[in-house]
């Protein structure tokens, strides 16, 4: 399948989150109860839904986005290059209206697909379900409602990894060291992502750590298509 697809007919992209309020004290009353609602489902017996509070960003519902970087290919001559932008912002519902603005304008252009890393179960839903409550009407190639399974254009590392098999779920990280690719987690991971955003308050270290997620997806595609990986001469990040 990934042969049949060109290789620019791809958006990569990873998304990182936090919950929607730095602190539980900050969080509405109305919303702490729903939230003591939803973590009863995963949180240990002596937890409190405010211990737990951490996890929130993982939920579109008590969460939010501060960025999303994507990554696809052009050709200079006969070589690829593989252009990254992010889309990065404090207020997420600029950063997701120009995030859709980009995502129309790609969609127009013929055949696209949306490749990421657990996309089906969280990037592509997320981005969706966050879109909708920020007031924005969803592109086409989110908008999947009513759409048959191969009208659907989304592309997920972990589900081709999985061969039909449903009981484990692979790290990015994991699939870049058994392909011996550069690892994306050389800084910060995901759990560490609302510390340095909320704590630090360093936004720019967030998105380098989106771009090279990106990136890592992107070189396990070119891994398994039996191609050449990207040098960094080959990678442009546009601001």
């Amino acid at each position: 399948m990934l042969n049949n697809i060109k290789k620019e007919q791809l958006l990569f992209l990873d998304i990182e989150t936090v919950p929607k309020y730095p602190g539980w004290d900050e969080l509405p009353v109305a919303f702490q109860k729903l939230w003591d609602k939803k973590s009863k489902y995963f949180r240990l017996n002596d937890q409190t839904a405010e211990e737990v509070y951490d996890r929130a960003g993982l939920y579109a519902e008590f969460g939010r986005i501060i960025c999303i970087s994507v990554g696809m290919f052009s050709w200079k001559g006969s070589d690829p290059v593989f252009r990254m932008k992010s889309y990065a912002d404090h207020d997420e519902r600029r950063l997701l209206t120009e995030f859709a603005s980009m995502l129309r304008k790609f969609s127009a252009e013929g055949e696209k697909n949306l490749c990421a890393h657990n996309g089906k179960e969280f990037d592509f839903p997320y981005i969706a379900r966050r879109m909708l409550i920020n007031g924005i009407k969803l592109p086409s190639l989110l908008d999947i409602a009513g759409k048959k399974p191969w009208e659907v254009k989304f592309i997920d590392t972990m589900e081709l990894w999985k061969f039909g098999d449903f009981k484990n779920f692979t790290s990015l990280d994991l699939l870049a060291e058994l392909f011996d690719i550069p690892t994306p987690k050389d800084d910060i991971d995901g759990s560490d992502v609302a510390r340095v955003y909320y704590e630090d308050g360093d936004l720019p270290r967030i998105i380098n750590y989106c771009q090279k997620d990106v990136l890592t997806i992107a070189q396990l595609i070119l891994r398994w298509r039996g191609e050449a990986l990207l040098t960094d001469q080959q990678v442009v990040v546009i601001d």
